[in-house]
């Protein structure tokens, strides 16, 4: 009989563009998925909805998290403006992850003759191990689906591991996001896949308790093989003595006169009763080892079994991310043209902007002056930007103080004008 195994991963994801990824795999965006051949999009509006999300994630996440972007942004008001950072760009260089990607299957054959009902109770199960044992609350489940599209249904939970901590250096609470609250290392992790096991099987699932250390290196079919002739060679020695203990006895029992006997008691030759007992003693050597065998043979039938199918979920997942690392691949080289051009626009619009200080009519002035506040304030200048557009124009002093320059900045201040090399590039009527 072949085993069926409980799988339960955790797989963290660790910046907001990795979420918006996740996010439009696990809600079927695409049209198609070139990637995975397994995904039947036609097959996915039977896919269930345990925890919905009718909006992107990264929307799904800031919504979840308003009250930590919130304490952020309080916090970027008194930084050093060197040090200020937008609240995504702080997720995405922190080395803590921004959500968790919760696993939950089995092997294929589990579900074998499962209606959607019963994948859903299932599923259930599944989530009240997310609530119950790993201790998330409703309120931090970003998005969960069962994919009944692939070969194998499985759960996708993500969730947000937002708690507040004290910060010792302020001696005040403030929020983060921290996994290790809920999931503390590999064997915090192994303790946690037995308690799913345990969760499952006392509703009455089947399963074995999925193969620990299941990331080390697998069991090789030589090793396999090797283990099972072993197995195999010593039920063999114990059945060749049982064998020639049987021989024995039908030996003695021919040469061995007529036995007699009465209605209490049967008199037999000693050596006749010596391989009798022989017989017997080495029927229970082989009796007892039997059981033993077969649940050894089940179980590294089982490893087997499970192994084949963890490495081709491998392989599929290789084959995904190979996928991804070629398009990935493809994308830096357009990003990287288009941080280009991005800087060039950018360079010019400041000395657009200076321009606009310099010729402009009061007004003009005035309206630029509250733009580059404006973009300041979002992060898209600092103050050197500031400071660089600004110097040596009427609003120069109103903008030093809005952006805190130091002092020394206002005393370098000269008639030398550095965009005005450029001035033939930006002639224009105001």
């Amino acid at each position: 009989m072949e085993l069926n195994y409980a799988i339960f991963r955790s797989e963290p994801i660790m910046t907001i563009p990795d979420l918006a990824q996740i996010g439009s795999h696990n809600k079927r965006e695409k049209k198609a998925y070139q990637s995975n051949k397994d995904i039947k999009i036609e097959l996915s509006k039977n896919n269930i909805e345990l925890v919905p999300l009718d909006m992107k994630y990264t929307k799904g996440f800031d919504k979840l998290t308003k009250e930590y972007k919130k304490e952020h942004e309080e916090r970027m008001k008194t930084e050093r403006a060197d040090r200020k950072k937008r609240y995504h760009e702080m997720l995405n260089s922190s080395k803590n992850c921004v959500a968790d990607e919760l696993i939950f299957t089995a092997t294929h054959t589990f579900f074998d003759g499962m209606s959607r009902e019963q994948i859903k109770e299932w599923a259930d199960t599944c989530m009240e191990f997310v609530y119950k044992d790993l201790g998330y609350k409703k309120e931090q489940i970003l998005h969960a689906t069962v994919h009944l599209d692939e070969l194998t249904p499985h759960v996708h939970c993500v969730v947000v591991p937002l708690v507040k901590k004290l910060d010792k250096r302020t001696n005040t609470e403030r929020y983060t996001i921290s996994k290790k609250q809920y999931i503390r290392d590999k064997i915090h992790l192994s303790q946690l896949q037995d308690m799913y096991h345990k969760s499952l099987t006392e509703k009455g699932y089947d399963l074995e308790r999925g193969i620990k250390g299941s990331d080390n290196k697998h069991i090789k079919i030589k090793e396999y093989k090797q283990l099972t002739k072993k197995l195999n060679h010593e039920l063999n020695a114990k059945s060749d003595r049982l064998d020639k203990a049987m021989s024995e006895f039908e030996e003695q029992m021919k040469t061995n006169k007529k036995i007699p006997f009465d209605n209490k008691h049967v008199i037999l030759e000693k050596e006749t009763f010596d391989s009798m007992n022989n017989v017997i003693n080495e029927s229970k050597k082989v009796m007892e080892l039997q059981p033993k065998l077969q649940t050894i043979f089940n179980k590294v039938d089982g490893y087997a079994n499970s192994y084949k199918y963890l490495e081709k979920e491998n392989f599929r997942y290789k084959k995904e991310i190979d996928n991804l690392e070629s398009k990935n691949n493809d994308l830096e080289m357009r990003n990287n043209s288009l941080l280009n051009r991005i800087y060039y626009v950018f360079q010019m619009l400041k000395k657009f902007l200076r321009k606009l200080l310099q010729r402009g009519n009061d007004y003009t002035k005035d309206e630029t002056s509250k733009f580059i506040k404006n973009c300041y304030d979002e992060q898209e200048f600092d103050m050197n930007d500031v400071v660089g557009i600004s110097r040596g124009t009427t609003k120069q002093d109103e903008l030093f103080d809005y952006v805190e320059a130091p002092d020394y900045l206002k005393s370098r201040v000269k008639d030398y004008d550095e965009y005005e090399k450029d001035k033939d590039d930006f002639e224009m009527s105001l």
